[in-house]
């Protein structure tokens, strides 16, 4: 037995995934993989750092010809390690990439109306006060009000049937997992593919995002002094638009990025993520509170977009005050 056999059966027996054996020896967890596939071997220093995880000689896994480790030398297998570790197939991870690409599509377009949904209010309430259409200031109101809790219903829909389709890939999230033999390489062939397209799509959606500020330095410009003007009204539609969309790039690539990133246990799905990802719920929960009630209570939705790129860069440091509480309760 080779030693790249012999690092897989004992990681196993002890109940590890290649992330927490990596944590334990102070390595990546590309660096357990490649150890496992033969790619690549430890120096002495992990040899020896192996050996003492494991509860075995250093002779054990270096030479091919002892195949089978005294009865004194066996790991004991830790119980609650191995019970919350799942071990994923490649038929699961394939399953799981086609749902997260249609999955990403959809939510983002969700993401994408509900930001639209204030255009329709904002120009027939505007043109209605400006007598360019037809319509009463009230009816105009209400029928846009109306169309707007139409579009964020239908959105929030597609947000809870997603949600329900993806139910069975909840424990991606929740445990330490260990992918089976080729799931490690066709993830990384699929992300590898996909990463020009990531770059493109993200550097788009913060870029319009950014500029999407700019229509309304024309509004402030002319200071609203002429109310009949529809100038004003233009500019915040198109804002909303071009937020929309930025919004929509950065949340499709966003997710189909995270479903790569957390078959490989990678970037926001680390154990220690997955762990501060739990709370995440609460936080865009309370983001989307804050932007209806202050959207419904001013009516300046021209103003209130700014709660989402704000929400985004607040987010990262929200992730980081979770993991420094996760780490501190782990240390007690």
């Amino acid at each position: 037995m080779i030693l790249a056999d012999k690092i897989i059966e004992n990681r196993k027996k002890n109940g590890w995934s290649q992330e927490e054996l990596a944590n334990r020896l102070g390595v990546s967890r590309q660096s357990v993989s490649k150890w496992e596939s033969a790619q690549a071997v430890p120096d002495l220093k992990k040899i020896l750092q192996l050996a003492e995880a494991f509860g075995v000689t250093t002779d054990y896994l270096i030479k091919d010809e002892i195949e089978e480790k005294p009865e004194l030398e066996l790991a004991p297998v830790d119980k609650g390690l191995e019970e919350t570790v799942r071990s994923v197939s490649m038929e699961e991870a394939s399953s799981f990439l086609e749902y997260n690409e249609s999955s990403s599509r959809l939510i983002s377009t969700g993401v994408m109306v509900c930001i639209l949904s204030p255009v329709v209010l904002v120009l027939l309430a505007g043109l209605a006060e400006q007598g360019r259409i037809a319509m009463d200031v009230s009816v105009a109101e209400a029928a846009g009000t109306a169309l707007l809790l139409i579009m964020v219903a239908a959105a929030v829909g597609v947000f809870i049937r997603e949600g329900m389709r993806g139910k069975k890939y909840e424990y991606l999230e929740r445990i330490a997992i260990d992918t089976d033999y080729g799931v490690d390489g066709m993830v990384k062939e699929r992300r590898d593919a996909y990463a020009e397209t990531h770059s493109r799509r993200l550097i788009i959606g913060v870029m319009l995002c950014i500029v999407s500020a700019v229509p309304m330095l024309g509004v402030y410009a002319v200071k609203y002094s002429n109310n009949s003007d529809l100038f004003p009204l233009l500019c915040t539609a198109l804002l909303l638009v071009m937020c929309a969309v930025g919004v929509k790039l950065i949340v499709l690539t966003c997710i189909r990025q995270g479903g790569y990133d957390r078959l490989l246990e990678e970037g926001d799905y680390t154990r220690l993520n997955k762990a501060a990802g739990k709370y995440d719920g609460v936080y865009w929960a309370i983001a989307l509170a804050v932007y209806l009630i202050w959207s419904f209570t001013t009516m300046r939705w021209d103003l209130t977009w700014i709660v989402w790129p704000v929400a985004g860069v607040l987010y990262a440091a929200f992730r980081e005050i979770m993991k420094a509480i996760i780490r501190a309760k782990e240390s007690k």
